[in-house]
């Protein structure tokens, strides 16, 4: 099908964002939010995005007009004529099953009802939605106007066309869109747990503080951040939360919450927001602490182990039908703006190698439940 009129429902950061993604690719939108202070405040912030990026010569002025002039505020039931709408409401369940119950009775019977999901069930948001063939799952990541993912996600009804509607408009607002299957954390977030998580393991065992982590992973990994200095920029409740979330929908070792952050949150240690987390914080810059030598075997050793980690994470995802290799290695890069996918790390250090690492953890575990949370993917080891 050919999209024309695209809608948005929900005004906020993602979906003004999503709108002017959209504006820009040439599509007439509708954006929608039930609070109209929210969605004035919306549009605004769409139309200053636009102005600025003219001055920044990121699109032409005459680009920019064009995309201005291409949004269109509106009532719910402006979302009738569009041909396909992206939500991004809040991450709750009921409230985006109501939400697809009143859109596939609003819209037209061939419009494509896309969530912008990260971390709900495509399928049980559409439960409620007679046609589910025509829902699928558009996970944008934030902000979306600088972040070229996005997870296109097939819910267990729904049909190719939906899927390939939803891949044209992502490729028309100039971003990548991966194919995803309907598991817990699509592809980003369900193939990133191991990066936090072993490295509170690492952590937990006193074999490096949480500076030394953050400094072998930067310094050696190539990663932009390091887990600790990410978990409190996004909040140490926040990726809590989602580990917790994570480990509710299927309780496999490797998902486990870490004790450590749980005391933290006891503790109000919540990060930069809160001025404290695993480092301190002065009007949200973080407090430089003194650094100590660190040997190249220790960093050898933490990358080693959270990249083991990683590659054997995205294995089981592959081998579950999450999604393929390559298309996971584009996602972690694209989505989180990682130097090397998993796959591709696999392929640098060697199958054997990240077996044996895992394997050796196993070995030293002191529990059969901690030895589980090293289990080698089939795949992989298959490899070697």
């Amino acid at each position: 099908m050919t999209v024309g009129r695209l809608g948005v429902l929900g005004a906020g950061t993602m979906g003004a964002g999503i709108a002017q993604l959209g504006c820009l690719g040439g599509f007439d939108v509708v954006l929608h939010d039930p609070d109209p202070q929210a969605l004035a405040s919306g549009a605004d912030r769409l139309q200053a995005a636009l102005a600025k990026g003219a001055g920044k010569g990121l699109w032409s002025p005459g680009d920019a007009a064009r995309a201005s002039g291409a949004l269109e505020t509106t009532t719910f039931d402006g979302l009738a004529g569009c041909d396909l709408v992206i939500e991004a409401a809040p991450e709750d369940l009921e409230l985006k099953r109501e939400l697809f119950s009143q859109l596939a009775g609003t819209c037209g019977p061939e419009a494509v009802l896309a969530t912008n999901t990260s971390s709900i069930p495509v399928t049980e948001i559409a439960a409620r939605v007679a046609q589910p063939e025509r829902v699928c799952g558009m996970h944008f990541f934030n902000p979306p106007p600088l972040m070229k993912l996005v997870e296109v996600v097939a819910g267990e009804h729904t049909g190719e066309a939906a899927l390939d509607a939803a891949t044209d408009v992502a490729r028309a607002m100039d971003r990548e869109p991966v194919r995803a299957a309907d598991a817990p954390g699509f592809i980003v977030n369900r193939c990133n747990r191991p990066f936090a998580l072993e490295s509170l393991r690492i952590l937990d065992e006193g074999l490096a503080n949480h500076a030394e982590i953050d400094q072998a992973m930067r310094e050696m990994g190539g990663y932009r951040m390091g887990p600790f200095e990410l978990m409190d920029l996004i909040g140490v409740d926040v990726n809590l939360k989602v580990a917790q979330s994570f480990y509710a929908q299927r309780e496999v070792a490797r998902w486990e919450p870490h004790g450590i952050q749980e005391r933290m949150v006891a503790e109000g240690r919540l990060g930069r927001k809160a001025g404290r987390g695993f480092y301190e914080y002065e009007r949200g810059r973080k407090v430089v602490e003194r650094e100590q030598p660190r040997s190249d075997k220790t960093n050898q050793m933490v990358v080693e182990r959270v990249v083991s980690c990683l590659v054997n994470e995205a294995s089981f995802a592959v081998e579950e039908g999450v999604a393929e290799p390559d298309d996971v290695d584009v996602a972690m890069k694209l989505g989180l703006n990682h130097a090397r996918g998993p796959f591709e790390w696999r392929d640098e250090l060697g199958a054997s190698r990240v077996v044996a690492t895992l394997d050796t953890l196993a070995e030293r575990a002191t529990s059969r439940h901690q030895a589980d949370r090293y289990v080698v993917a089939e795949s992989l080891r298959e490899l070697v």
